[in-house]
């Protein structure tokens, strides 16, 4: 069984259906159909604690995930976004915060379950997958490659 848990802080309006049926869909593609996620929203200052405690950096970013266990097709995460940087970001990309949030949602999964974005090779996998995960949704991303 799969549990999503959603803490919305700030009462960002959300879409919770919509983010954990993102959230299924990416754990099935890669196998895991146990385990628990955990999906945070927080302001920017929060974020910003957040990325300096966990990855030494001074500033707020959009989403940070973390695999808190992995065993036998089961996989315990935590993602975390940001709905202020969600907001500044939708503007410019022509889509609702709420949008963005499920982008960042997408983004967070997908490391957890082992991609990542270090270099442009990996980048454009990344890019790729979370193309395929928002287009059920009607979604097109416009991403600054």
């Amino acid at each position: 069984m799969l549990r999503i848990d959603i803490s919305n802080e700030h009462d960002f309006p959300l879409d919770e259906a919509r983010l954990k049926k993102a959230v299924r869909a990416v754990l099935k593609d890669a196998g895991f159909e146990d385990g628990e996620i955990s999906i945070a929203v927080v302001d920017d200052a929060e974020m910003h604690v957040l990325n300096r405690k966990y990855l030494d950096h001074d500033y707020p970013t959009d989403v940070l995930s973390f695999v808190l266990d992995e065993d036998d097709g089961r996989l315990d995460g935590e993602i975390i976004v940001s709905s202020d940087y969600a907001a500044r970001e939708a503007e410019i990309y022509g889509w609702t915060a709420d949008d963005e949030i499920l982008l960042y949602v997408i983004h967070g999964v997908l490391h957890l379950v082992g991609h990542d974005d270090l270099d442009e090779s990996a980048k454009k996998v990344m890019r790729t997958a979370e193309r395929k995960y928002l287009e059920p949704f009607g979604l097109i991303p416009r991403f600054e490659e």
